[in-house]
């Protein structure tokens, strides 16, 4: 078992963070938990406890829905002027860029990614989802309709986009700070008010968030945020009957779940839910650029990202060439605790989805594919696995039906361009896909014929807070991000006036 290098000392104000107690923040306010139940907390590049976070009870869940519900109904932020809704959402991501640091160092302890991502990818894209989002407070404009059977002039006709109302939003692991901002900001420009809910595994930016959300200045009850299990606070929160909209990124068979309890009351629902994306490898590819590519797409945040590039099918006149460049680059990452600034991949989330991706590694060799690379658990103590190549797969084998959420890719041969589409829709999901050549004719035809929800060319994770995201099939149901993102926060008001 190769060994990992033990995690950095953390600084003085993490360490004064993660000690302190954990609450919960309801109308504005720090409040005790009407319970008794605490979430351990652990840094997965250790396997070592080393805080808590309140477990909220239904009682708890309640009072934070009736806070956020009072708070629209008094108009108290709807009602406010765009402008006002806009820059208090700018104050909130200024004051996270100036505590950028220990948010970053926070995100790495937490969830195990490195400190150059958290640094890098995570913390900017919160900071960039709120001021995008922001704009929008001030462009949610109706249209004027001529209606079509009155005579002209007899009625002026024009629609309102008017906010939902109180919105649970339900935040992932896997990019903790990233989605709390992604889900808020479109809620907040829209108008709604809320109740977030961070995972449990990875709730410490999130309460850091929430000691801004007061500096910030918004008025209370706007936002809400209650800690603890999926299957406590969370359902508590999806089947509360004064929840108007749900969004949930996660898992598919969660998403399943919530679609259903959500359907007795007919709530709004936005589900950002799993993917097995496939990636395309026309043989005219620049080799060097797609190896490196396709690397970077599925072993990125160690895996556990919805979109990785998992299912990989390469023109035969490239395979062999593909998979050696896809070795290198996994063999050229540096593995290690999530503080050391030369990690470019650090652990799993938890001792739970360590096992689970070794399993379907087992599984793999057990079905009769061969792995080219990687495979192992590095560490006796953390959350590690390594960067994991598959090839000599088939198409009913779990490792490519199932989303696996670890460094995990699985390569194949093809011979034609028209059988392999087939290959790549041929699954549940429909989240995203790549697709690699110098053919842009190629790409975008590969473009139209994949059925997913965002395709990528010559590149792979490629996200952008203008650009709507979000799945066919099972991976979801709706969109964020985008105009697209901020509307499914609103109802649209019909208006007609006889004049």
């Amino acid at each position: 078992m190769t060994s990992i290098l033990p995690q950095p000392r953390y600084s003085d104000t993490a360490s004064a963070f993660i000690a302190s107690p954990k609450r919960l923040l309801i109308d504005g306010e720090w409040q005790s938990s009407s319970g008794e139940k605490f979430v351990p907390v652990y840094d997965p590049s250790s396997g070592i406890e080393i805080g808590a976070i309140v477990d909220a009870s239904d009682a708890d869940v309640d009072r934070a829905v009736g806070a956020a519900r009072a708070a629209f109904d008094d108009g108290r932020w709807s009602g406010q002027s765009p402008y006002y809704r806009e820059m208090t959402i700018r104050r909130l991501a200024d004051l996270i860029e100036a505590n950028a640091t220990e948010f970053a160092e926070l995100e790495a302890i937490d969830n195990g990614k490195s400190i150059t991502a958290a640094s890098q990818m995570d913390v900017p894209g919160a900071i960039a989802q709120l001021r995008y989002m922001a704009g929008w407070a001030s462009r949610l404009d109706g249209e004027s309709v001529e209606p079509l059977l009155a005579p002209s002039g007899a009625f002026h006709g024009y629609t309102r986009r008017e906010p939902i109302g109180v919105a649970a939003l339900i935040v992932p692991w896997n990019f903790p700070l990233f989605f709390a901002a992604l889900k808020l900001a479109p809620a907040l420009a829209a108008g709604c008010t809320t109740v977030l809910k961070p995972a449990e595994q990875t709730s410490l930016t999130t309460l850091r968030f929430a000691e801004l959300v007061l500096e910030a200045g918004f008025p209370a009850g706007v936002i809400n945020i209650v800690t603890g299990a999926g299957s406590g606070a969370g359902a508590a929160l999806v089947r509360h009957p004064e929840v108007d909209k749900i969004s949930f990124t996660g898992s598919t068979s969660v998403g399943k779940m919530i679609a259903h309890s959500a359907a007795d009351s007919l709530k709004r629902v936005t589900l950002e839910l799993g993917g097995k994306s496939p990636v395309i490898v026309l043989p005219d590819v620049d080799l060097g650029q797609a190896a490196q590519g396709v690397a970077g797409g599925v072993f990125f945040n160690s895996g556990q990202i919805c979109t990785a590039g998992s299912r990989v099918f390469a023109h035969r006149d490239v395979f062999d060439a593909l998979v050696e460049g896809i070795a290198d680059a996994a063999r050229g990452l540096r593995l290690g605790p999530s503080l050391a600034p030369d990690t470019q991949m650090g652990p799993l989330v938890s001792a739970r989805q360590r096992d689970t991706v070794m399993g379907f590694i087992e599984s793999a060799s057990t079905e009769g594919a061969s792995v080219v690379s990687g495979g192992g658990q590095l560490a006796d103590q953390g959350y590690y696995v390594s960067p994991t190549i598959i090839a000599d797969v088939s198409p009913e084998m779990r490792v490519m039906r199932e989303e696996i959420f670890g460094p995990v890719v699985c390569v194949s041969r093809f011979d034609d361009l028209d059988a392999v589409v087939k290959s790549a829709n041929a699954t549940r999901y429909g989240l995203a896909a790549s697709v690699w050549t110098r053919d842009i004719s190629a790409m975008h035809s590969l473009a139209r014929s994949i059925k997913a929800g965002t395709v990528w060319g010559n590149c792979h994770n490629a996200i952008d807070p203008a650009v709507p995201f979000g799945g066919y099939k099972e991976s979801g149901l709706g969109r964020e991000h985008g105009r697209e993102g901020v509307l499914a926060y609103t109802e649209t008001k019909s208006v007609l006036v006889a004049l």
